[in-house]
Order: C-alpha cells, then structure tokens, then sequence
C-alpha cells in the first residue's frame, strides 16, 4: 500500500493525474487494499484533472467504507468541489466535518 500511495502521490503532484488513478485502479487487481492516504492522494488526483465530481464520489464511497477520512480528506474534497464552482457541495462537507467531532 504504501508504495502505491506514494507512486500515485507522486503522479498527481507531477500534473499525471490520469496515471495516478490509473493506479488507484490496479490496487484492487492486485488486491491491496486502500487506506486513508491512497484515497486522500486520489481525490486531490481528481482535483487535479478537474473531475469534482469523481472526487466527490471517492469521498462518498470512503464514507460508507471502513476507511476513516481525516483533515486532508474533507480539505482535499471540498478543494475539488471549490474548484467545480459546487459552493453548496461545499457547505454540506463542511457541515459533515463539524458533525464528525
């Protein structure tokens, strides 16, 4: 796993955003499981490919997983989502933040 969230970490800061999720991708071919970081790594991919919408649905499927969000989560999110011009997606993930403490 954490090669992986590395290889795809390093994809999306290089403007690779498309072969970082590439990868995200073969984890579950190669049956490694996801953790925090991986997804973290591939919303802000998807923020980077200017795909909120796609990020937001990582966001919602890691919400109904074991896999717990942390800051960089709902940051990485709500930056795709500010990207999208979706204000109001982001008034909602912000408001699943303050419920979430």
């Amino acid at each position: 796993t954490i090669s992986f969230n590395a290889a795809i970490s390093a994809c999306e800061k290089g403007g690779e955003w498309e072969k970082a999720l590439s990868l995200f991708g073969m984890m579950a071919q190669c049956q490694i499981e996801p953790n925090t970081i991986t997804v973290n790594a591939s919303i802000s991919a998807y923020e980077t490919g200017g795909e909120w919408e796609r990020a937001l649905q990582l966001f919602v499927m890691m919400a109904q997983s074991s896999i717990e969000p942390n800051t960089i989560t709902f940051n990485a999110a709500i930056s795709a989502c500010e990207k999208g011009g979706e204000w109001q997606t982001v008034s909602q993930i912000f408001s699943e933040i303050m419920l979430s403490k």
